[in-house]
C-alpha cells in the first residue's frame, strides 16, 4: 500500500510535521507540498497537513481535502491557538467536513509559531481574533514534544499483529 503525505505550510510549521509523518510511516510513501500534490486516487493511505486561516483550513487545503474521496485519512494541523481550544477543535471539525467521503483515521493539531509581525498587526484590530492570546505562547512550536506525540499517533495506526492491517482492511473496504 502506498501512502501519500500532502501538506500546506506558510511558515514551515506544518512542513516540519509533514516530514515527521513521512519518516514515521512504513512502506512506500511520497511527500508533496499541496501545490505539487498528485491525484490521491493512486494511494491507499493519505496524511494531510494544513494551517488554520480564520478558524479553518487554509484555502489550498480546503480545496484539496475535497479531492481525497473514500480513502483512509489522517489529518494534522498547526495553528496559533492553544491546543484543545475551541478554535483548534472547530478548525479540525471543518477539515473533517471538507474531506466528507474520507475515512478519518485520526487527527492531530498543535501550536505553530506565528510571525511576530503578523501578531502585532492583528493585535491592533478593534476586535482581535480569539486565538491571539494563545499565539504568543506558540513560540518554538512545533517542538520535539509536539512531534513525538504526532509520530506516536501515526505509529499506532500501523502497529498490531500485522503492521498496517487496520489501514489495509479499511482501504480495501472503501474500494468496494
Amino acid at each position: 500500500m502506498k501512502s501519500l503525505i500532502v501538506y500546506s505550510s506558510q511558515t514551515g510549521n506544518t512542513r516540519k510535521l509533514a516530514q515527521a509523518v513521512f519518516e514515521a510511516l512504513p512502506g512506500e510513501k511520497a511527500l508533496y507540498p499541496v501545490d505539487d500534490a498528485p491525484d490521491p486516487s493512486d494511494y491507499g493511505f493519505i496524511a494531510y497537513g494544513f494551517w488554520f486561516m480564520k478558524g479553518k483550513p487554509d484555502p489550498k487545503s480546503s480545496e484539496y481535502l475535497g479531492k481525497i474521496g473514500k480513502k483512509p485519512l489522517f489529518l494534522f494541523a498547526t495553528h496559533g491557538a492553544g491546543g484543545g481550544s475551541d478554535h483548534a477543535i472547530h478548525g479540525m471539525e471543518v477539515a473533517k467536513l471538507l474531506a466528507y467521503d474520507a475515512n478519518i483515521q485520526g487527527t492531530y493539531s498543535c501550536q505553530g509559531e506565528v510571525d511576530p509581525k503578523f501578531l502585532e498587526k492583528v493585535s491592533k484590530k478593534s476586535e482581535p481574533p480569539t486565538w491571539l492570546a494563545d499565539a504568543w505562547d506558540a513560540n518554538g512550536h512545533p517542538d520535539s514534544a509536539d512531534i513525538e506525540v504526532l509520530v506516536h499517533q501515526i505509529s499506532e495506526l500501523f502497529t498490531g499483529p500485522s503492521p498496517g492491517l487496520r489501514i489495509k482492511r479499511i482501504a480495501s473496504e472503501l474500494m468496494c
